[in-house]
């Protein structure tokens, strides 16, 4: 007798999406929907793939590429969603994917627009209802970039992880028909303002990122959370147009950076600093990454400013030339325990340091040493390099024996 082929539920819920929409109570209407129309063993059977926190503009979520791998596999029977957009809310995504399941011979079930792929009317209902499920989640993004823009016009604080050297501050005002409302603004921190202020003058003495980070370790400055300070810590508080006085210079890299700017020349007034919006793209599970600037929305601020304008040009104009100094990978199977390997003594990765010299064996010596060690100079983290080769052989020699114990 021919195994059953086995009914799937998926589920995704992203950060904004409300609680009656919950994965619980996604995959239990599903599971309803499953002992109705296939049975209590169906039911009780179905395989669960689930992503929570993951927007469905996009198919890259971890949950549903695994199902989809296992589905050319295990030859799935049916794959059943609580609402179409829960699946994707791109027509293309999606024309892509129900072709790829009719390959497969895979049916697709949507339980609350009652949609089942199994027929040709479901599949054509399918196909529209897809196409306004896109049309919703554009005309959504557009409605928050026109919110951006006009709250940009306000040039408040919007919420979120204030930057180094500043604290959110509320502060209310009335308004022409006598209303009080709130809003927030950064204000100056003195003793976190002097270590930014500092970083921004030792990166344009010494034009490096690495040697301002040794600077900062040797002489204990730590981030505003307490922690050491890293290459990345330093080139986002250089980068940050937040510190940038709006002043002449400015006003001319900014309109010359074709920004999205809401403000007017005579608001450039040599005091305030400068607010960025949409400046950075936001994805779970990634770091985030900077916009084009010809994306952000900027405006003057209602905080004071820290850098003048052309220092921080200056900055960015540094940084712009180092990024083909960026350090690469090393492409070698030397060091098998690279980015494996830490620190007994401060918690850092320990990093391969190579040698010139090679061995009787013939391979390239090498070291491991620890990256606090390096960037610190030694005054943070003191800790001895190790034999690189003499580790890895003891290593390699362990899990042979592990594989040799395990295999009697």
């Amino acid at each position: 007798m021919a195994a059953v082929r086995p009914i799937v539920i998926y589920s995704r819920k992203s950060k904004f999406t409300g609680k009656g929409e919950s994965i619980e109570n996604q995959i239990e209407m599903c599971r309803q929907y499953i002992r109705l129309q296939f049975g209590d063993d169906a039911a009780e059977q179905a395989l669960v793939y689930e992503d929570e926190g993951f927007s469905g503009g996009t198919l890259e979520r971890p949950q549903f590429k695994k199902m989809m791998a296992d589905a050319k596999e295990k030859s799935f029977r049916a794959i059943v969603v609580y609402r179409l957009d829960r699946i994707s809310r791109n027509i293309g995504d999606f024309a892509k994917l129900i072709e790829q399941l009719n390959k497969m011979k895979i049916d697709f079930i949507s339980i609350k627009e009652q949609f089942d792929t199994s027929s040709p009317m479901g599949r054509a209902m399918m196909y529209i209802s897809s196409v306004f499920s896109q049309l919703e989640r554009e005309t959504i993004a557009e409605r928050i970039r026109d919110n951006m823009h006009e709250l940009s016009k306000t040039g408040r604080w919007l919420g979120g992880n204030t930057p180094t050297g500043y604290e959110s501050e509320s502060v209310s005002h009335v308004t022409i028909d006598g209303k009080t409302k709130r809003a927030c603004k950064l204000k100056i921190l003195p003793e976190e303002i002097g270590i930014v202020k500092l970083i921004y003058d030792k990166f344009l003495e010494t034009g490096s990122l690495t040697k301002t980070e040794t600077y900062l370790l040797q002489n204990g400055y730590t981030t505003k959370n307490g922690k050491q300070f890293t290459r990345f810590a330093v080139k986002g508080i250089l980068s940050n147009p937040v510190y940038l006085i709006a002043d002449e210079f400015a006003y001319d890299y900014l309109t010359k950076s074709h920004v999205d700017l809401f403000a007017e020349q005579s608001d450039f007034d040599g005091v305030h600093g400068i607010m960025a919006y949409n400046r950075t793209l936001q994805q779970p599970g990634r770091a985030h990454q900077i916009k084009p600037m010809e994306e952000w929305i900027v405006s003057v601020g209602k905080h004071q400013g820290v850098i003048e304008g052309k220092a921080w040009v200056k900055v960015q104009t540094i940084l712009e030339r180092n990024k083909s100094k960026s350090y690469r990978k090393p492409r070698s199977n030397v060091a098998l325990l690279s980015g494996l390997l830490v620190c007994g003594n401060c918690g850092e990765y320990m990093r391969p340091k190579m040698s010139q010299r090679r061995n009787i064996k013939g391979e390239t010596i090498y070291t491991y040493l620890c990256s606090m060690k390096e960037r610190s100079r030694g005054h943070v983290c003191n800790m001895k390099n190790c034999n690189g080769n003499t580790l890895d052989a003891d290593i390699i020699e362990q899990l042979k024996h592990l594989s040799e114990d395990g295999s009697d």
